[in-house]
């Protein structure tokens, strides 16, 4: 009998923990213009409009849709929009994006069209702030800190509505710490499924979203397969975070995900 109690109290202390741990920032004023809009992944692309290209950020304007778009940071200190670190799949062309500058980004064209890799600057023009965007920063090693002050020294005079998100806990983390006005978002997916081959503990913390408490993301951008977990539970039903869901690839799952209250990010199809 000793033995259950404390194997049950161990569970139930574990439980607590784990609740705690999934807390997240509730209420931040700006979500509300951030709701109620569609994003278009990386800009609307199709056939011969490339992902993360003017393009494809124009074609999303036309139709008033709000957009996500990734961010990585120059060699010179300059910021690129394009997913990959890698080029190869997106340009044809070895070599990584952070070791580029400026000057070398109309050099690379994307996937074989006339586009060219835009910045930062060029997105914000095109958008001018008519609708909303989902802004992710890509860190490479240790680069974090350096990305989240150029963004946002780029950001400063923007008048649109924007967010910003990132897979690594450490730009939530500075965005609390340094600037706790702009929402902020952890992105995660159930790594398990998607990258089997990462260490199993880091999976595990990653995919738990054990690191809100440290972080106090305003919401979660889960990847939509992977929703349903208990993590997501805590986040939005306990603690009443915000949710973002992506990649949504049909206007079934669209309509689904905006019925549960997600935020909704799609590709491949016009909503």
């Amino acid at each position: 009998m000793d033995t259950l109690l404390v194997i049950l109290g161990a569970v139930l202390l574990f439980a607590l923990l784990y609740t705690f741990a999934t807390r997240g920032r509730k209420g931040h004023e700006g979500l509300a213009a951030l709701q109620g809009h569609r994003y278009a992944h990386r800009g609307l692309h199709s056939a011969g409009v490339p992902e993360n290209s003017r393009a494809a950020f124009r074609e999303a304007v036309k139709l008033g849709l709000g957009s996500e778009l990734d961010v990585h940071l120059l060699a010179d200190g300059g910021l690129a929009v394009i997913h990959d670190s890698k080029l190869l799949r997106t340009t044809g062309a070895a070599g990584r994006i952070e070791d580029l500058t400026l000057s070398q980004l109309d050099s690379y064209r994307l996937e074989g069209t006339e586009e060219t890799i835009p910045t930062l600057a060029q997105v914000l023009e095109i958008y001018g702030g008519k609708y909303p965007l989902i802004i992710e920063l890509k860190t490479a090693g240790g680069n974090h800190a350096a990305l989240c002050q150029t963004v946002l020294e780029q950001l400063k005079d923007y008048t649109g509505v924007y967010c910003l998100e990132s897979f690594d806990p450490r730009v939530v983390y500075w965005l609390r710490k340094n600037r706790p006005e702009i929402i902020r978002g952890q992105l995660t997916e159930n790594f398990y499924r998607s990258k089997p081959k990462i260490v199993c503990s880091i999976s595990w913390m990653m995919s738990s979203q054990i690191l809100n408490f440290l972080t106090r993301p305003d919401f979660v951008a889960y990847r939509y397969e992977d929703r349903r977990g208990i993590s997501n539970f805590l986040a939005r039903r306990v603690w009443g975070m915000a949710g973002a869901s992506w990649t949504i690839r049909s206007k079934e799952d669209l309509a689904k995900a905006e019925k549960e209250g997600w935020i909704p990010i799609f590709e491949n199809f016009i909503p």
